[in-house]
C-alpha cells in the first residue's frame, strides 16, 4: 500500500502563486509515476502533470509554462509549483501514483483563485 497525502492548497489572488506538496510513504519502492490530477466543480478530473521515476515530465497544454512539476527523492515527496493562477485553476488537486497494477490517490487539497 502506498499513502499519499496532499497539503499546500489555498486561497490566492489571480496572477498569484501556490505550491502543492504529497508525502509518500509505505511501499513507496517501485513506484513509477507520480502526477497531479484536478478536479473542479461539475467538471470530470482531468491530468495536470505526471512525472516518471527518471524525470520526464509532462503537463496539461493549459498550466505549460506555468505550473513545474518535481519529485525530492529523498524526502519521498512530490511538488507542483504553480504561478500566475488564473481563477480556472479553481479545483481540488489530487496527488496519484502508480505502482505496478496498482493506482493510489491522497485525498485532495482545495486551490482558490480569486478574480
Amino acid at each position: 500500500q502506498v499513502q499519499l497525502v496532499e497539503s499546500g492548497g489555498g486561497l490566492v489572488q489571480a496572477g498569484g502563486s501556490l505550491r502543492l506538496s504529497c508525502a509518500a510513504s509505505g511501499s513507496i519502492f517501485s513506484i513509477t509515476v507520480m502526477a497531479w490530477y484536478r478536479q473542479a466543480p461539475g467538471k470530470q478530473r482531468e491530468l495536470v502533470a505526471r512525472i516518471t521515476s527518471g524525470g520526464t515530465t509532462n503537463y496539461a497544454e493549459s498550466v505549460k509554462g506555468r505550473f513545474t512539476i518535481s519529485r525530492e527523492n529523498v524526502k519521498n515527496t512530490m511538488y507542483l509549483q504553480m504561478n500566475s493562477l488564473k481563477p480556472e485553476d479553481t479545483a481540488v488537486y489530487y496527488c496519484n501514483a502508480v505502482r505496478a497494477l496498482s493506482v493510489y490517490w491522497g485525498q485532495g487539497t482545495q486551490v482558490t483563485v480569486s478574480s
